[in-house]
């Protein structure tokens, strides 16, 4: 053996590894079979396999199959891996063997290794500690890396994106009581529509986010059930009868989620339903969310050949060619976030119809992606927030200005002249360049009062 690998075996023969990996022979043929894309499953997820294997050396240790010492150990490798300290170690591509068998034995591997050496052993020396037959005890990849999914995906969602979806609620909402009082002109179709309020149209935005809201915590329910024990067509084999039960109980503990046994746990073993669930749901989120940058690029565009009802934050230039630019970045950047989210759900979508019988070969990519839409929405939530949507200051002027000029004011005679004659009034106040307000004026329609009556905006928000 030279200085720069060490030998291992597995069920093919003997394979070269880095003398300083933690992982093994699998892994290492992984390595070489998928040199693909560089991606890997992320730290919420290689967290997750953590956890499963944490809990899974637990459970097997208390009823009784696995030896204490070797299960001690495995679940102190397994906290090392749990915060991160091996991350490095964890080299499979994202595009793998189906299923997550590499994943799942990279995980195996390098906690295997770690055990060994806390053990007193040299990593390799699967005599001590094994990474099927120990820490792959009562588990499959098929039931491992479902599970990892759902974790790694309710600790995101929890721990990540909710709390960043509050802060942009709260920031839309104040926009919506600070801009309350600033009447405006309403658009429908692009065009001049009925007047509104500034701050009607944020309540808006905070309403469309908290509905968005309301549906990603609906689609935990499905996450939260969790099919550890299933093994590898659900049937539990090789698992003792208490083992799953547990288990579960275990995470449940540690994350301090609901996670329990699956209403159906041969539903669990063929189909990513939570996964699926989940991914419609911040695709729905992204949708509104480009919607609402979007109104905010309008509405912000000028600054004097546009709408400019609105200002945003100046963060960078907006130019390399055209000096004192400023281009509204921030809602760009959270445009381009949606659209990829749209993408990874279709690719989740993709991916869900492969479940074949007892087994959904795609999951990795499926992890990938809903870890990657997880986790830019909540960094691109954040800066949006942070940088765009607090600092938006209302121009009041300019507002009042587009609305007096609005045609649609004419809306507000129909009752009195009917509809036929206020389109007349529209169509004169366009011709002629006037207000609507002045044609009525200038033609005697309505008297002074009549007109402060019926073409007062306030009465019509």
């Amino acid at each position: 053996m030279s200085n720069t690998y060490r030998i291992q075996r597995d069920s093919l023969g003997e394979v070269k590894v880095p003398v300083d990996a933690y992982y093994g022979a699998q892994t290492q043929r992984a390595v070489e079979n998928f040199p693909i894309s560089g991606l890997h499953l992320p730290r919420r997820f290689i967290r997750a396999q953590g956890i499963i294997k944490y809990a899974a050396a637990y459970a097997n240790g208390k009823v009784g199959v696995l030896d204490k010492k070797i299960a001690e150990a495995i679940m102190l490798a397994t906290k090392e891996v749990i915060e991160g300290k091996w991350d490095q170690h964890f080299v499979v591509d994202v595009y793998q063997a189906g299923a997550g068998t590499s994943q799942n034995m990279n995980a195996n591997e390098v906690i295997a290794n770690r055990a060994i050496e806390l053990l007193g052993g040299e990593k390799g020396d699967t005599s001590l500690v094994h990474p099927n037959d120990h820490v792959n005890m009562a588990q499959s990849t098929n039931d491992t890396i479902h599970v990892a999914i759902n974790i790694a995906a309710v600790e995101a969602v929890h721990h990540d994106l909710l709390p960043v979806l509050d802060e942009i609620i709260a920031a839309l909402n104040k926009k919506g009581k600070d801009f309350y009082h600033i009447i405006k002109s309403g658009r429908t179709h692009l065009q001049d529509a009925v007047p509104m309020r500034l701050g009607q149209e944020f309540y808006g935005y905070k309403a469309t986010l908290e509905e968005a809201k309301k549906t990603i915590i609906e689609s935990l329910e499905l996450l939260y059930q969790i099919g550890l024990g299933g093994n590898a067509v659900g049937t539990g084999i090789n698992a003792h009868p208490d083992y799953a039960t547990v288990a579960i109980e275990k995470i449940a503990e540690f994350t301090a989620y609901p996670f329990r046994t699956p209403d159906e746990r041969f539903m669990f073993m063929q189909n990513t339903q939570g996964a699926i669930k989940l991914s419609g749901a911040l695709k729905n989120l992204a949708i509104h969310l480009i919607k609402i940058a979007s109104d905010l690029r309008l509405l912000s565009s000028g600054p004097r050949t546009g709408l400019a009802e609105i200002t945003l934050p100046a963060v960078q230039p907006g130019s390399s060619i055209m000096p004192g630019k400023v281009n509204p970045v921030m809602a760009e950047m959270m445009n381009m976030i949606g659209s990829q989210v749209i993408g990874n759900d279709a690719t989740i979508t993709s991916a869900g119809q492969a479940s074949q019988l007892e087994l959904n070969v795609m999951m990795p990519v499926i992890g990938y992606n809903l870890l990657h839409s997880l986790n830019i929405l909540t960094n691109g939530i954040k800066a949006f927030n942070d940088r765009a949507v607090k600092g938006i200051t209302a121009n009041e002027e300019r507002a009042v200005e587009l609305m007096e000029k609005s045609l649609a004011l004419a809306t507000a005679l129909n009752p009195i002249i009917g509809y036929d004659k206020a389109a007349e009034i529209a169509k004169k106040a366009y011709a002629s360049g006037k207000t609507v307000r002045q044609v009525v004026k200038d033609e005697g329609i309505l008297t002074d009062e009549q007109i402060d009556e019926y073409l007062n905006v306030s009465k019509m928000v």
